[in-house]
């Protein structure tokens, strides 16, 4: 008899009757009399494995699902703490407890591929059981060939820590600073300025962004350069379709490289052409080689490896941009440094060859969706036309708050507080790495929101150690969702977004993972 069911009142009316439920279509009277702890687990954890219950899916509460079925309380939270001792559900305490990851059912009815490698076995995955057989790897988001979509559904899944990179720390938003620079602007605004405002972005903000690229990035713009957009990744994607009318066919990416770039690039039907990336960055020789129009390039903090573009290096690809190449600067969290000088943008060396993105996602928060986009004058016409045309312009409201907080000093002051608190969290992820990931090699610790970890020359597959740790409540992004060429497992780790306490944690269960699967 399941331990759960001895705890039942013999003298209770509720327990004495089979009942049902809504939830699965439960009827506790299809329990073998003695096992329905067991039966109530196998029901939930089939509904799991064949999509039912797909992650991110809540259960219902232990009291609530017990006087449906008639059962003790007991008896469900026995239920539900098998199933999260698997690693499939996680409990929030008064939140309730969600599904987090799925058995590889359909994958176990199959006989092995006996071609595949063999190792250890991967743990579960995360999003149901549609993974790829014969790779050796998890169902879900960390088999080969993720796209979008499940990158998307991975940020979504609710779990104890995450370490997803690029994500500032989020509790720290200057509320207060926010609300008075939005009282002012209402206070000032007229009937007129609530209506369509101009597509290219209010000039104030326009004009903002000018002197914040010119006291932080060095680049010298007019504000009619300026094109405002909802972020870095809109700015790819207007500029994907200006290309592609220019007959642009081939963009050049970085490997290892932001595969949501390159997503972004390629859903706007450009080709994407790899360019490997080493301790000087991008490779240039390869570039010329690579028969690319233009080249995507992150090269004041490479992601994810963290690599400043070299002196050489930066020569050579603006040579290159001279004779008609066109290269697009993702300045995305240039501001967060910690070890090192300033890197001057691509933008102020060669400003009829460089189109120049950047946003305060990486400062202030993702959710304002607010950046800007820098284009040669011979691109910026189509490039207005292509923002108008997508949504007659972000929102002016929060446009002029932007303003004000970066012409008053606010924005500059929230990224000295910032960039503090950041480095506290990334001395504190690198001491864990140290502790808890033997034989892991650190790279860009010097500036931004992320480390990059690699464990050269180990046999195992970063995808399952990712699924592994998720398993345990920690996302982290594998190594290999960036990297188009195979190469050394690894991870991706964002550090801004939690506390140091949280990070230790976080690194700790990383190292408990990798210890099932060595």
């Amino acid at each position: 008899m399941d331990s759960a069911e001895v705890h039942r009142s013999k003298g209770s009316k509720r327990a004495e009757s089979a009942g049902g439920s809504d939830f699965l279509q439960l009827d506790i009277g299809q329990a073998p009399p003695g096992g329905r702890t067991a039966w109530l687990t196998a029901r939930i954890r089939a509904a799991i494995a064949d999509g039912t219950l797909p992650v991110g899916s809540r259960l219902p509460a232990g009291r609530v699902l017990a006087a449906e079925l008639g059962v003790s309380r007991g008896l469900v939270t026995e239920a539900y703490q098998r199933l999260a001792d698997a690693g499939q559900v996680l409990g929030h305490g008064r939140a309730g407890t969600t599904v987090v990851a799925a058995p590889p059912a359909k994958a176990a009815r199959r006989a092995p591929d006996p071609s595949a490698p063999t190792g250890p076995s991967a743990p579960a995955g995360a999003f149901g059981s549609a993974g790829r057989l014969g790779t050796g790897l998890p169902p879900g988001p960390f088999g080969p060939q993720a796209d979008g979509p499940l990158v998307d559904a991975l940020r979504g899944v609710p779990c104890r820590i995450d370490l997803s990179p690029g994500v500032p720390d989020l509790t720290a938003f200057p509320r207060t600073a926010w609300l008075q620079a939005e009282r002012r602007v209402l206070a000032g605004l007229t009937s007129a300025d609530f209506g369509y405002g101009n597509p290219q972005g209010t000039p104030a903000l326009r004009a903002a962004v000018t002197g914040w690229l010119a006291r932080n990035r060095g680049i010298r713009a007019d504000p009619d350069e300026v094109v405002v957009v909802a972020g870095v990744a809109q700015a790819l994607g207007l500029l994907a379709h200006v290309l592609r009318e220019d007959g642009v066919r081939r963009v050049a990416v970085e490997d290892p490289g932001s595969l949501g770039a390159r997503q972004q690039l390629e859903y706007g039907r450009l080709e994407t052409v790899p360019v490997p990336v080493d301790g000087s960055g991008l490779d240039t020789a390869a570039l010329r080689a690579s028969g690319a129009g233009a080249v995507l390039l992150t090269p004041a903090h490479q992601f994810p490896t963290g690599v400043v573009l070299d002196g050489e290096r930066r020569r050579e690809l603006l040579g290159w941009a001279a004779a008609g190449g066109l290269v697009i600067e993702d300045d995305y969290d240039a501001e967060h440094r910690y070890d090192r000088a300033p890197v001057p943008a691509l933008r102020a060396l060669l400003p009829e060859g460089v189109c120049y993105a950047g946003s305060v996602s990486k400062l202030l928060a993702p959710a304002l969706r607010l950046g800007w986009l820098l284009v040669p004058p011979r691109l910026r016409d189509a490039v207005v036309a292509a923002k108008r045309y997508a949504d007659l312009g972000n929102p002016v409201l929060a446009q002029l708050v932007l303003a004000r907080l970066m012409e008053s000093g606010e924005l500059e002051r929230h990224l000295r507080f910032v960039r503090r608190r950041h480095r506290r969290r990334r001395d504190a992820m690198l001491r864990a790495v140290d502790a808890h990931l033997p034989g892991a090699r650190v790279h860009g610790a010097a500036a931004g929101l992320h480390l990059m970890v690699t464990f050269d020359g180990a046999a195992f597959e970063d995808t399952a150690l990712a699924a592994a740790a998720l398993a345990l409540g920690v996302k982290a992004h594998p190594l290999s969702w960036h990297r188009v060429r195979p190469g050394s497992p690894g991870l991706v780790l964002g550090y801004a977004a939690g506390p140091p306490g949280e990070l230790e944690e976080g690194v700790a269960l990383l190292g408990r993972a990798l210890g099932r699967l060595r």
